[in-house]
């Protein structure tokens, strides 16, 4: 910050100096997320096919809000939603968003969720707002991620709309226990299953799931930020059986598929109740006719980066066989590590690896395990043979390991795992 701050300057700067000023002294300030060895968080990398359509995107600047307006960034998203709703086995209707992430995907499935819901029970949200509107019920796994609880809170139905459902010990939602939520009280009612915890990976039981809120009249949601990849999966598929009869689902493209920040998708079974939520007109906007998919009608957003160029890219250049590998391979990986971890002395798997997730936990011979993880994360991330990150899971601390980058290989597990061992060992 001092390097770059001070005060605004009264004249300007060359941009090549700017350029090059800012390259250099930011670069110490930099996270090696590119790496094959960042294991942090769910981060994946970013494929050469994503980053210079990414380039190009910035090159032709393009605002994608209006088809009329970009007419090419709107036939990308259009393509390359509809690859991904085949890849995906979504129903053929299903419409499509082009957002920043998981959490803008969740808030836009959930307002189209709202919608749904409420004018089934003759309110109309969009034109009357929330005052005095039929109370909805949010019932979501007590293992849910964050951005369902901060979605809720952008939406006006506030945190206290939810209804937490029991999950087992690797974080699963207990259909017993939501079969119970949902018969105490009807009215209108979602549904938040999950695709891929964010600590262990685990995927909800999704048909079971499905079936029983259906049954109640619930709109299911599926938050499938990593998870939903699995679908891509010949081998993982079975994982995420029936999760085409939800009604919603959310995920994000720079995770496994590896294209540049930001990329998040949302995908919407009923595609008027997407578009009431979303859409807008005005006078002064040239909207495209009725035959036309305007971009903006299916987004939170006006104006819009075109974000659709690098997904397209990364889809085209891997097809449905190399996507498939990805994400097989990353969950090979994580099982290695998993298995490898385990076998060490003082070291247990926290929750089964499940998808590219791991968890484990590191023991400590004056039984301070917490501060030991802890401590070993620490040394681990110091040393710099690779990243991970910690948690706290059912109140006891964690390694969490995500394997996300299509990059990764068997060497990188190798020297990571000998990396987190010698910490653990204090070597």
């Amino acid at each position: 910050m001092t390097s770059l701050g001070g005060e605004l300057p009264e004249e300007g700067t060359d941009a090549v100096e700017v350029v090059q000023d800012l390259a250099k002294t930011a670069e110490p300030g930099l996270v090696a997320t590119q790496s094959g060895r960042f294991f942090g968080f769910v981060i994946g990398g970013a494929s050469p096919a994503g980053i210079a359509a990414d380039w190009l995107a910035s090159s032709w600047d393009q605002n994608a809000g209006l088809s009329l307006l970009t007419p090419s960034a709107a036939a990308i998203e259009e393509i390359a939603g509809a690859w991904m709703i085949d890849l995906f086995g979504l129903p053929a209707q299903t419409s499509v968003g082009f957002v920043t992430g998981a959490q803008m995907a969740n808030f836009t499935a959930l307002a189209a969720a709202r919608h749904h819901v409420l004018m089934h029970a003759g309110w109309d949200v969009e034109r009357t707002g929330l005052f005095r509107a039929p109370h909805i019920r949010v019932l979501a796994g007590r293992d849910r991620h964050d951005t369902i609880d901060r979605a809720l809170r952008f939406l006006g139905l506030g945190t206290d709309s939810l209804v937490p459902v029991a999950s087992d010990l690797t974080g699963r939602m207990r259909v017993d226990d939501l079969e119970r939520k949902l018969a105490e009280r009807a009215g209108p009612t979602i549904v938040c299953a999950q695709a891929g915890g964010v600590n262990g990976g685990s995927i909800d039981p999704l048909a079971e799931i499905i079936e029983v809120s259906h049954r109640h009249q619930a709109w299911v949601h599926v938050d499938g930020a990593f998870g939903l990849w699995a679908a891509a999966s010949t081998a993982l598929r079975h994982e995420v059986a029936g999760i085409e009869r939800a009604d919603s689902w959310a995920t994000d493209a720079h995770k496994w598929l590896n294209v540049p920040y930001d990329s998040g998708l949302v995908f919407c079974a009923h595609r008027e109740a997407h578009r009431a939520a979303m859409q807008v007109r005005a006078a002064y906007l040239l909207h495209a006719d009725a035959t036309t998919r305007d971009p903006m009608d299916y987004n939170p957003e006006f104006s819009r980066r075109a974000r659709g160029f690098a997904v397209y890219a990364a889809l085209r250049t891997l097809g449905r066989r190399g996507i498939a590998e990805v994400v097989d391979r990353c969950c090979a990986h994580a099982q290695r590590f998993g298995e490898q971890l385990s076998e060490a002395d003082d070291v247990e798997l926290v929750a089964p690896v499940s998808l590219n997730q791991v968890m484990v936990r590191f023991l400590a011979s004056d039984g301070e395990h917490d501060a030991h993880t802890r401590a070993v994360i620490a040394a681990v991330q110091a040393a710099g043979v690779c990243w991970p990150t910690g948690t706290t899971w059912h109140g006891r601390a964690a390694m969490r390991i995500s394997v996300c980058n299509a990059t990764t290989d068997a060497d990188d597990v190798a020297a990571s795992v000998a990396s987190i061992l010698s910490c653990h060992r204090g070597r």
